[in-house]
């Protein structure tokens, strides 16, 4: 596996780790370990994080199509990606 590759995969594997923060979440408040406050806190910070993530990927993809290093990509702030659609 090349390092794109690993790089790649390893934001996949992010985004799945924060599916999964997500799932947990709405599992904790429906049992009543969670407040609805504190599920809305901690889920706006997830979603987020996965704003991020998915805009990295898109980056990336865009540079590697561009014959650019998809490397060069960079996490933008949250301010910027908030509300994408993925």
């Amino acid at each position: 596996m090349s390092d794109q590759d690993a790089a790649h995969q390893q934001i996949l594997d992010q985004i799945q780790t924060l599916v999964g923060k997500e799932k947990t979440l709405r599992s904790q408040v429906s049992s009543g370990a969670l407040s609805p406050d504190d599920e809305h806190t901690q889920l706006q910070q997830v979603e987020a994080a996965l704003d991020q993530c998915w805009d990295l990927l898109r980056q990336r993809e865009a540079r590697k199509h561009a014959g650019e290093n998809p490397d060069d990509a960079a996490v933008r702030p949250v301010s910027e990606v908030e509300g994408y659609l993925q």
